[in-house]
């Protein structure tokens, strides 16, 4: 019998995670922000992805669930909640020494669905409403850019 086996993405995260603390260092994680569900502070985003220390010195509260990490953390002052599925973290590694790994990025079966629906939609619309202008009309059908995960050093 043979069964789909779920992503084992969320245990090499955890994982990682605890063996970065339990070394005393800093975890931090890089999110590609163009994964359905990620809950973060935009204005920090680079090149379509932000990197987050999640050390609990600087989080307070994290919570590793099944499905997505779960915390609150301050920018510029101000208390932001984010969350942050497994699928959208390209990698985990420690500040100070760079130990850590990459990470495939996995988009949910349920956003290419509703992508789809979306660009079908924005493709009968177009057709049907030809006094629509051009730049509407791309934004709707704009397919989004999908870029190889990378790795920045943070000093």
């Amino acid at each position: 019998m043979t069964s789909t086996m779920t992503s084992n993405k969320p245990y090499l995260v955890r994982a990682f995670y605890d063996w970065i603390n339990d070394n005393q260092l800093t975890p931090y994680i890089v999110v590609d922000v163009s994964v359905y569900g990620v809950l973060v502070p935009m204005h920090y985003v680079n090149d379509g992805q932000i990197i987050l220390n999640i050390s609990p010195s600087a989080v307070g509260t994290i919570a590793l669930g099944g499905d997505t990490i779960e915390f609150s953390a301050r920018f510029g002052g101000k208390l932001e909640h984010m969350s942050v599925p497994y699928g959208a973290i390209a990698a985990i590694y420690a500040k100070e020494n760079g130990a850590g790994t990459s990470l495939p990025i996995e988009h949910p079966p349920e956003q290419a669905e509703v992508e789809q629906e979306t660009s079908t939609k924005a493709s009968l619309s177009d057709v049907s409403l030809q006094s629509s202008t051009e730049s509407d009309s791309e934004t709707e059908t704009k397919p989004k850019e999908k870029r190889k995960p990378s790795l920045k050093v943070i000093k």
